[in-house]
């Protein structure tokens, strides 16, 4: 596991319980200064919860945490005063135009009036929105709302800036473009934690903590966490992809079946092995495929064989990530 020097978060036995739910389990990680760390997870594993502690409006019933030395649970506002926490629906208000926003919220933080044009214009320049500073926020397209929330967000200039989800359902060129600031954030030191079910931005992170109800699986950058994944992936393009993994559901070999668009990955024990005998196996039941090939593995890969492995080890169901998020 990568070890962070001198965190500019840190995190160590969170518990938090809802009735009848451990929301967070026991979970502890760090975040290096100008770091963009990602908290990848379906619905349900801690994302929310975890952001909300660190946000410092919601206590933990057993742990601690801190931002930039300042403890969240015993000094809350201090630590408001160092971050910058955009919820997955932030409050923008509809009726007022970009600019009236932007104002409000440095008013909010209490950003001299000095100060606030010059950054505000370099906010605007850096997500391309300064044509539209007269536009109704209720006006502008869904990405570009995500965009003046994080114009919003980083008005007061903070060191650390949680975001909860703040792509999910935002068309793909917008979440490029978010992306590309949030680099360049990180580029001018600004520490990011990005909660995300996109496991093609949890692949876009310097490190991920990978969470399943509430327990850390894995935490270190998704490069070093594919290296050392036992066992191979087997890629098997189709135009009958759903065939193909109802086939393997239950192989010799095969630990698990995911649907990959129109490939399907399978965790094998051996590539080089297993993939003359599943080649058979599809020629013998006339099921059709383009490509069966040795792949590289893919965080969603590694997800569904970690909760593979955490479900088998407490006898629990297994839920497999759909479509390219985990649901």
């Amino acid at each position: 596991m990568t070890v962070v020097t001198e965190p500019e978060l840190s995190i160590r036995g969170l518990v938090k319980n809802y009735p009848g739910v451990r929301a967070i389990d026991h979970l502890s990680f760090e975040v290096g200064a100008g770091e963009i760390f990602g908290i990848v997870g379906p619905d349900g594993a801690g994302k929310t919860t975890t952001m909300r502690i660190l946000a410092g409006v919601l206590a933990p019933d057993e742990g601690g945490a801190t931002v930039a030395g300042c403890d969240v649970v015993r000094e809350p506002e201090r630590v408001k005063q160092l971050i910058s926490y955009m919820p997955q629906r932030f409050g923008l208000y509809e009726d007022l135009t970009v600019d009236e926003n932007i104002r409000f919220y440095a008013d909010l933080f209490g950003v001299r009036k000095a100060d606030r044009a010059a950054r505000s214009e370099q906010l605007l320049v850096a997500c391309g929105m300064s044509e539209f500073r007269a536009r109704l926020a209720g006006k502008l397209s869904g990405g570009m709302k995500q965009k003046l929330g994080l114009v919003c967000a980083l008005i007061h200039t903070p060191r650390v800036l949680l975001l909860d989800e703040p792509t999910n359902g935002v068309d793909p060129v917008s979440r490029r473009e978010f992306w590309a600031m949030l680099y360049s954030l990180a580029g001018q030191g600004v520490t990011i934690v990005n909660s995300t079910a996109y496991l093609d931005e949890a692949e876009r992170c310097h490190r991920i903590a990978l969470l399943h109800q509430g327990r850390l699986l894995f935490c270190d950058t998704p490069a070093h966490l594919k290296a050392q994944m036992p066992g191979a992936v087997v890629s098997i393009v189709s135009s009958e992809a759903r065939r193909v993994r109802d086939e393997f559901a239950i192989a010799e070999g095969v630990a698990s079946v995911v649907l990959v668009g129109n490939a399907v990955h399978l965790f094998v024990d051996n590539a080089e092995r297993r993939i003359p005998e599943l080649s058979a196996r599809l020629k013998s039941r006339q099921i059709p495929f383009d490509e069966i090939v040795h792949a590289v593995p893919t965080i969603e890969d590694l997800f569904v064989e970690a909760v593979r492995e955490d479900a088998a080890h407490r006898g629990a169901p297994i839920e497999a990530p759909a479509g390219g998020a985990l649901q």
